[in-house]
C-alpha cells in the first residue's frame, strides 16, 4: 500500500474509531491513531486471517485505532 493510501485510508479509520470509543481529539492526532492503527491492526488482521485487499486493510486499521484510543485513555489518566 503506497503512503497516500495508508494516510487515506489510516484518517478514515482514526475518525472512524476515535467516534466508536467517544474520544474528541483534533484532526492530526486522529489521523495519527488511524494511521498506527493501521499499521499495527493491517499487519495483525493479515497475519491472522491471510486475507488481502484494501478492505481488510481497512477493518485491521480501524480494530488497530480502537486498540490504540484504549490504551490511549487507560494509560493516560495516571
Amino acid at each position: 500500500m503506497s503512503i497516500l493510501g495508508l494516510i487515506i485510508i489510516g484518517a478514515a479509520a482514526g475518525f472512524l474509531a476515535t467516534r466508536i470509543m467517544g474520544m474528541e481529539a483534533d484532526i492530526p492526532t486522529t489521523m495519527f491513531i488511524g494511521i498506527i492503527g493501521a499499521l499495527l491492526g493491517g499487519l495483525i488482521l493479515r497475519a491472522l486471517l491471510t486475507m488481502m485487499g484494501w478492505m481488510s486493510g481497512f477493518v485491521g486499521a480501524v480494530l488497530g485505532a480502537l486498540l490504540i484510543i484504549w490504551l490511549w485513555q487507560r494509560y493516560r489518566s495516571r
